[in-house]
């Protein structure tokens, strides 16, 4: 659906490793995703300025979970997608698909 809000790189792959996450999505296995599958070793900060401006944007919802020992006493913040934040990565996808057609030459490893 375009006229879904801009997401940069970054965002866009913040959001996929939510995706990826699926019920588990707090910040160290969204990391833990990145660093793994786009070979990107962000800092926790970096991560958290991320999810609250995809917040702030309304396509991220969170939620705070229960109360761990581990932690101290603090809960985790887990995120997931809005439908907002679905319509945005979808127009992402399809912007860089169109960007890439007639490219494949180019863009594909021999």
């Amino acid at each position: 659906m375009p006229g879904a809000p801009y997401v940069g790189e970054l965002e866009q792959l913040v959001l996929l490793a939510i995706l990826q996450c699926g019920e588990d999505a707090y910040t160290v296995p969204i990391r833990r995703v990145l660093a793994d599958r786009s070979q990107r070793r962000l800092a926790r900060g970096a991560v958290y300025t991320s999810l609250e401006r995809l917040e702030a944007k309304g396509l991220l919802s969170s939620r705070l979970g229960e109360p761990l020992a581990i932690r101290g006493g603090r809960a985790r913040r887990y995120f997931s997608l809005t439908a907002a934040g679905l319509d945005a990565l979808r127009d992402a996808r399809q912007a860089v698909m169109n960007l890439s057609r007639g490219l494949e030459g180019l863009l594909d490893k021999p």
